[in-house]
């Protein structure tokens, strides 16, 4: 799969798009003990400067966007609908100040997200996405299969040293270790 930009629905700051960017992605379903290291990781990306592209479906994902929308942290939003008439109103502070851009392969008209519009958003993600992270990845679950595309292949991954992870890690997948408040990994 590979869309070209102006295949694209777009809302906010294309810019966003020239920038690293980097797919975030973990499982629905995880262990609560992964949180403080993916936040670790966060604030690590920032420092960084890169921007994070996700569909943000995960209760983890969904707690990262408002953490890093808060922050005004770029980020590229995937969704797996059309893009409502309500969403400017409701990000345009972050629209407006260029951190924010909602991207969709979906016409306006798809206006809920399924497993067939989610899947496409995922694809989506692997596309735009220059490397991943995924802090947990559960054995046999849609991330697994969606990372077995040839989309996916040859991007660098990053990930959590969990027993969950090892198919990742195996596959050549770095494991990610923190840095202190110097950069230098701890």
């Amino acid at each position: 799969m590979s869309i070209a930009p102006n295949e694209l629905h777009t809302l906010g700051n294309l810019d966003l798009l020239r920038l690293i960017k980097t797919g975030f992605f973990c499982s629905r379903q995880y262990p609560p003990a992964i949180e403080r290291a993916t936040y670790l990781w966060v604030l690590e990306q920032r420092r960084q400067g890169h921007c994070l592209l996700s569909g943000f479906h995960s209760q983890l994902e969904q707690s990262i966007f408002r953490y890093l929308l808060a922050r005004h942290y770029p980020i590229v939003y995937a969704l797996g609908r059309g893009i409502q008439p309500g969403l400017r109103l409701e990000y345009e502070a972050e629209i407006e100040a260029g951190h924010l851009l909602f991207v969709t392969p979906f016409e306006p008209k798809v206006n809920t997200t399924t497993q067939d519009t989610a899947d496409i958003r995922n694809l989506l993600v692997l596309d735009l996405a220059d490397n991943f992270f995924i802090p947990y990845m559960a054995h046999g679950g849609n991330l697994e299969q969606l990372f077995q595309s040839k989309v996916a292949q040859g991007k660098p991954i990053i990930t959590l040293d969990l027993p969950e992870n090892q198919p990742l890690i195996q596959n050549g997948a770095t494991i990610y270790q923190p840095s202190d408040l110097f950069g230098r990994e701890s």
